[in-house]
C-alpha cells in the first residue's frame, strides 16, 4: 500500500498547521488507495542543521538525524502543510528538509499552504526546494486564505471548493507516488 506522510510544517505555539493537517488527514483517511499519517515536526526537535557531512553522502552522525531519516524513508510521498512566513515556508520545515537527501528522492509531494494570500509563495519555494531533492511536486496546491478559510484567523473553515481541490491534490500525490515506485526500487 502506498504510504503518504502529512508533514506539519510549523512548531509555533498557537499554530494553525495542526488543524490544517488534521483536516487533510480526515479527508485522506477516507481513501482506500493509500495510507496516511501525520508527521508533526514537534515530535522531531531537530536543531539547526548540525551534521558534519553533507546529506548527499547519507552518512548521518547524530541520532536525531538517523531517526528523522528512518521516518522519511518509510514513505512513498508527502503532503507538506506549510504556513507562509515572510514570503516563504517556515524555517523549521526548511531545516527538516535540509537534513536529508536520498530519503526524499523519487517521491511525490503536494502542498497545502495557508496565509494572507493562501501561502502561495511558501508553496512555490517548496517546489524549488523539492526539485533539488528529486521530489516531484504535483500541480494542484490547496491554498487556504487566512481571510476566507479561517474564522478570526485561527479556526479553519475550509470551503467546499477547497475540499474539492484537496481531493484532486491527493489523487495526484497518490498517482505520482505509485508512478515513481520503480525509480525508488532501482535506487
Amino acid at each position: 500500500m502506498t504510504r503518504i506522510g502529512i508533514i506539519i510544517g510549523s512548531t509555533r505555539p498557537g499554530r494553525n498547521g495542526e488543524q490544517v493537517a488534521r483536516w487533510v488527514y480526515d479527508h485522506a483517511s477516507q481513501r482506500t488507495d493509500a495510507t496516511f499519517e501525520i508527521i508533526d515536526l514537534l515530535d522531531y526537535p531537530l536543531p539547526h542543521f548540525d551534521e558534519p557531512i553533507s546529506p548527499l553522502m547519507g552518512q548521518y552522525k547524530n541520532d536525531h538525524t538517523k531517526e528523522w531519516a528512518a521516518k522519511i524513508a518509510s514513505y512513498d510521498g508527502f503532503v507538506m502543510v506549510t504556513p507562509e512566513y515572510n514570503h516563504s515556508t517556515s524555517g523549521v520545515l526548511k531545516n527538516a528538509i535540509d537534513y536529508l537527501f536520498a530519503e526524499w528522492n523519487n517521491k511525490a509531494f503536494g502542498v497545502v499552504s495557508y496565509g494572507g494570500v493562501g501561502g502561495a509563495r511558501a508553496a512555490e519555494h517548496l517546489r524549488l526546494i523539492g526539485g533539488e531533492l528529486k521530489l516531484a511536486d504535483v500541480r494542484t496546491n490547496v491554498a487556504l486564505s487566512m481571510f476566507t478559510d479561517f474564522v478570526d484567523f485561527s479556526k479553519l473553515n475550509a470551503s467546499d471548493y477547497q475540499v474539492a481541490t484537496l481531493t484532486t491534490m491527493l489523487d495526484e500525490v497518490v498517482a505520482w507516488s505509485r508512478a515513481l515506485a520503480p525509480l525508488r526500487q532501482a535506487g
